[in-house]
């Protein structure tokens, strides 16, 4: 549910039924800039602060004083991968809504959507630009974590409020905790963080290890920087599960032969092995299924968060199991405990009748961020900076993904979303075959956990 670097499933489905993958904002508007001109602000300053003004320099911007509220989503491939397609088509899908709906206050929002493609150096060139020539609102997006460092200090230098929905690095918060000042503009939507993702897979196996029958486990993750966080808390907190770990391997990034590593597994004598992948991921699942290697698998895998993923290896993640944010058919919310746009399902079923596919994760949290920020600019009917922040520092939203709140100043975690059984709390889904007797035929994500959100009973693999 994170992260990061080449993938080979993006190429077959984006989410973009019109083929756009850009909108650039063309349409114009009257309030902020006159604004910063009339007071004299940003003539003669340098840098990001000084094109933009600053969104803290500029505290009471009425929101009836606007014609339009400008939001920039930074997203990789936007037309070709369907994390990135899924974060624009997210954040555009919120707005379109809200626009239907009346807008805020009769004013609408115009999302413009920039490729980060997953470069550090891109992406701070695209956010430049929409704080320099866009004037924007808003940024939301950024999948990967290099991506979001790089461009961090930017976000302080614009004081223009950013909620990432993408990006899982812990190194963004501890930044807003130690400096808060400076870096308050950054909050994390989602998902939750690398450390919280170590704490879930723990909370993880504690509830269902022993009916799952995992009693040993080899643990197995890549070795990139979003995986550190995780790898600390299992190393830590795994074995206090009652779960045996017999191995224990941070593998290289470059890993596309899996036979060294799993005849290891096996001579461990795990149930399961149990991952932490992204890059590597589907090279990963596919010699497992293909070798029927006689231990399970699950944890966070990457790609089997992807709805359209089941088919793209041709039925190889049948019986895998991996964290996610939603799925299309698990209830994270209902209709009557949403405060504004779609529950989990709804927002699934009409993102579908709009792009022709369903959300990746990154999907849910980009819907949530936006309607997040305007249900905040709502209530302080202001756009400043800082009636944003304080806004959003004291919100507390129920969207697609559970009830978005943010850890305080005297957090380890500034800004992070909150990790909790009631605010958001991942599920664990496992692929399941239509019809046993031929999973090519097709799959369907099921959740198995939290137990009150399980669509199904776990299923171990057929060759076990």
């Amino acid at each position: 549910m994170v992260n990061d670097g080449n993938r080979d499933w993006s190429s077959s489905s984006n989410g973009n039924k019109n083929g756009k993958s850009e909108n650039v904002g063309n349409k114009r508007r009257f309030g902020r800039r006159p604004f910063i001109k009339a007071a004299g602000i940003g003539a003669a300053a340098t840098g990001l602060a000084g094109c933009l003004g600053g969104g803290g320099e500029e505290a009471a911007v009425p929101l009836a004083d606007r014609d339009e509220i400008r939001i920039g989503v930074l997203a990789p491939h936007p037309s070709e991968d369907p994390i990135g397609g899924s974060i624009a088509n997210g954040a555009k899908l919120a707005a379109k809504q809200i626009n239907d709906d009346g807008g805020l206050d009769g004013t609408e929002l115009n999302v413009m959507v920039k490729d980060t493609a997953e470069d550090p150096q891109t992406g701070r060139e695209r956010y430049g630009e929409f704080i320099r020539e866009e004037d924007v609102d808003l940024t939301t997006g950024v999948f990967t974590s290099e991506v979001l460092l790089a461009i961090l200090e930017d976000i302080a230098e614009a004081q223009t409020p950013h909620m990432t929905a993408g990006a899982a690095t812990p190194d963004a918060s501890a930044q807003v905790n130690e400096n808060y000042e400076q870096y308050k503009y950054h909050f994390r939507t989602g998902p939750i963080n690398a450390h919280h993702l170590g704490v879930n897979l723990v909370d993880f196996m504690d509830a269902k290890a022993s009916d799952l029958g995992w009693e040993t486990v080899a643990v197995l993750v890549e070795d990139f920087t979003w995986t550190e966080p995780v790898s600390a808390v299992l190393n830590e907190r795994l074995e206090d599960t009652g779960v045996d770990v017999v191995m224990n391997r941070r593998y290289s990034s470059g890993t596309s032969d899996f036979n060294p590593v799993y005849n290891d597994v096996e001579d461990s004598g795990a149930d399961a092995a149990f991952v932490a992948m992204a890059h590597t991921g589907s090279a990963a699942i596919t010699q497992w299924a293909q070798q029927q290697r006689p231990f399970e698998f699950g944890g966070i895998h990457v790609p089997m968060q992807l709805p359209a993923y089941y088919d793209l290896v041709k039925g190889a993640s049948a019986y895998g199991v991996t964290q996610n944010s939603a799925t299309p058919q698990s209830e994270v919310t209902t209709p009557d405990e949403v405060d504004r746009g779609d529950a989990t399902v709804p927002f699934a079923e009409n993102f579908m009748a709009e792009y022709d596919s369903y959300p990746v994760y990154t999907g849910y949290i980009a819907y949530d961020a936006v309607n997040q920020f305007a249900t905040v600019v709502e209530e302080q009917g202001d756009l400043g900076a800082d009636p944003v922040v304080t806004g959003l520092e004291e919100s507390s939203y129920t969207g697609t993904a559970g009830t978005i709140e943010y850890y305080g100043q005297d957090s380890d975690y500034t800004h992070d979303v909150v990790y909790a059984e009631d605010k958001v709390w991942p599920v664990f889904m496992q692929w399941q075959p239509e019809d046993p007797q031929n999973p090519q035929a097709g799959g369907t994500q099921e959740v198995i956990f939290p137990d009150n959100l399980a669509t199904a009973d776990y299923q171990t693999p057929p060759w076990i």
